[in-house]
């Protein structure tokens, strides 16, 4: 039953971001992953109030606002590659998050 590591990646980056996910995809085809992505998600527009002073009375500026992108990838097996990928050092506008999952194969009966 091979493990499949998720890796979720997301920045307001857009550009950054999908050099991150290539990287990580000429890194796996050299080693010989197997690696399913990445999968873009829709982006999330994000609308920040900003107010003028710390005060309640300051008034308000118009607010920010600004899209957050997202980029999924599967690694099916490969254990190790999966482990080098998420400890590595990200640039800081880059979140990566990694769910490991065990997934039984068809027909195996478990």
């Amino acid at each position: 039953m091979p493990f499949v590591t998720t890796l979720t990646l997301t920045s307001g980056d857009r550009h950054r971001l999908d050099d991150v996910v290539s990287e990580i995809k000429t890194m796996a085809e050299q080693k010989g992953v197997e690696l399913k992505g990445p999968h873009p998600k829709q982006p999330r527009e994000l609308r920040v109030p900003q107010s003028k002073s710390l005060g309640p009375s300051g008034g308000r500026f118009e607010s920010w606002n600004y899209s957050v992108y997202t980029r999924t990838v599967e690694v099916v097996g490969y254990e190790d590659f999966a482990r080098t990928v998420t400890q590595r050092t990200y640039p800081d506008s880059i979140h990566v998050e990694a769910e490991v999952e065990q997934r039984t194969q068809v027909g195996s009966g478990s």
